[in-house]
């Protein structure tokens, strides 16, 4: 595969955006076709390697429909022996390297992904399409160029994240800011303050983070211009003028400067869990509609938008892709002993729910498994931009896992471990994922505590949220990031009257959950309570 860094100096600009963005050309049965092509080939692997005969035997199914009718779905903990002890010998082929995912809870002390040199080749040919993209605002153009500078805020290798920048150097001829090797010794967030103190000298063309922290960058930018500003390294002459000039607009306005003063961005690709939350305040702050992707390291990328940015179009070739009705989604949280059915790509059906199943292709590991990523199915088709694919959008975790800004992942089993651990004598409780009135995500908690611990060590809502801050910093190391992340805290208790739970639950013979429990039950639950002093929450 050429570098786009050297092939766009060539006259066949065309050929170059078929072969990274002709994909979205595909018919639905061209697109099925790849998949269907690409699983026959993952199987054959699998069926000649110790994980495969897990599944099947030595005997590769032969269809589509065999495989599933097989297979059962999986989770993590069906590879976490094999994986976190990593042996490749029973893997369908040698890792080039190993990747590591943010894990949910105390469930598995550290959880690794391999990547083969195919899938990695898979991987760059995707990003690379995704930065086109990003930076085109029509079918077959884009602004993007060797040599413009890149502002990346992702957490660094060992995490799926860090092959980013790399791939951005030396595949794309981008100018990364920071450079790699300093991105690969610095925190995510040093990592981006630095970036953007050095963008400011010379300035930036473009940006891929987490939506998150694009947001903190763009709140906290009229701070790095002041610095800049009294500082001894002095900007260059267009940055000067630049920031002359952005200050003079902002103090006409009576804002505070924004990114979008000072810098015209080509293209801000975002990643996270809560980028849709974040997408408009982005567009203010940096001037230019941002541009989504999603992934993960278990599947490494799944989707883009497009040049209209309405929405996500999947990879035909990273994985083959299944999905679970959001239905049988929750049935079979409910009940552990239900088997969901799943649709393919060519069944999805507008304005549903599904929750993402996937076999990793090119020898990876993960068979018909549930990273646990939750989307909606938009439309059918983009007949409007020629597009014949679904268009989705992601929403969230399902509905078992809190998702905090793409860094950390509460679940009820990292809940009960922290209360264990804190010995605060909370009888009952039920944790939600919210958004503030800025639209940034936190966790909350309801909790109920028994009688005599609430007078004996005088309890208070307080006191909970700095003990339950302490446990989760230590079950989660990346929860203590986040409220530096978020510019708040990223956790809020409310304490309920003792037996306000069982109460309910007598009253409707509805069960509540202990993480993400159904809105309605919680409205209702707070309305017999306190009718106007929870209601805002929602």
């Amino acid at each position: 595969m050429r570098s786009f860094g050297h092939g766009f100096s060539l006259r066949d600009r065309k050929s170059l955006w078929t072969e990274y963005c002709g994909f979205l050309d595909f018919s639905m049965a061209q697109f099925m076709a790849v998949q269907e092509r690409l699983l026959m080939e993952q199987l054959t692997l699998l069926a000649n390697c110790g994980l495969g005969r897990r599944f099947f035997g030595g005997s590769a199914p032969k269809s589509i429909d065999e495989f599933r009718a097989l297979v059962p779905l999986t989770t993590y903990a069906d590879y976490s022996g094999i994986l976190t002890g990593r042996r490749e010998d029973l893997l369908p082929q040698k890792p080039a390297v190993w990747i590591r995912s943010a894990w949910e809870g105390s469930r598995h002390q550290v959880r690794y992904a391999p990547y083969t040199p195919a899938m990695l080749e898979c991987y760059r040919k995707n990003l690379i399409a995704a930065m086109i993209l990003s930076a085109s605002s029509k079918k077959g153009r884009t602004a993007l160029r060797p040599g413009d500078s890149i502002l990346c805020g992702m957490p660094p290798l060992p995490y799926e994240t860090g092959l980013l920048p790399h791939v951005l150097e030396k595949q794309l001829g981008l100018d990364v800011l920071p450079p790699v090797k300093a991105l690969e010794s610095l925190s995510v967030d040093e990592a981006a303050d630095l970036g953007i103190r050095l963008g400011m000298k010379n300035g930036i063309d473009l940006f891929f983070g987490m939506a998150s922290l694009a947001c903190r960058l763009g709140d906290s930018f009229a701070l790095f211009s002041q610095e800049e500003e009294s500082g001894e390294d002095g900007l260059s002459p267009r940055m000067m003028a630049r920031m002359v000039k952005a200050m003079a607009k902002a103090k006409a306005e009576r804002r505070k400067v924004k990114p979008a003063d000072a810098f015209s961005l080509k293209g801000l690709v975002i990643t996270g869990t809560d980028s849709a939350f974040y997408k408009e305040k982005i567009r203010d702050q940096w001037g230019i509609v941002p541009h989504e992707v999603t992934g993960s390291a278990e599947s490494t990328l799944v989707g883009t938008e497009t040049w209209a940015h309405h929405g996500l179009i999947f990879f035909p070739d990273g994985n083959f892709y299944e999905f679970i009705p959001e239905a049988d989604m929750l049935k079979s949280m409910e009940d552990p002993s239900f088997v969901p059915r799943t649709v393919l790509m060519n069944e999805l059906r507008a304005g549903e729910r599904y929750e993402l199943v996937l076999t990793t292709l090119h020898g990876g590991a993960f068979v018909r498994y549930r990273p646990g990523d939750v989307y909606c199915c938009l439309k059918e088709k983009d007949a409007k931009n020629g597009i014949d694919l679904p268009i989705m959008q992601y929403l969230d975790r399902t509905p078992d896992v809190i998702d905090i800004a793409g860094f950390t992942r509460i679940t009820q089993e990292t809940i009960d471990e922290a209360l264990q651990l804190s010995r605060l004598g909370v009888s009952r409780y039920f944790a939600l994922k919210e958004h503030d009135d800025a639209r940034r995500p936190y966790l909350h908690l309801y909790v109920e505590v028994e009688g005599d611990a609430m007078y004996a060590a005088g309890m208070t809502e307080r006191l909970i949220r700095e003990q339950m801050s302490i446990y989760f910093k230590y079950l989660e190391s990346e929860y203590g990031d986040l409220k530096e992340l978020l510019g708040m805290d990223p956790l809020k208790v409310d304490v309920l009257p003792a037996g306000s739970i069982e109460d309910y639950e007598k009253a409707t013979g509805r069960t509540i959950r202990k993480v993400n429990p159904a809105r309605m039950d919680v409205i209702e639950l707070l309305q017999r309570l306190r009718p106007t002093t929870f209601m805002r929450s929602f």
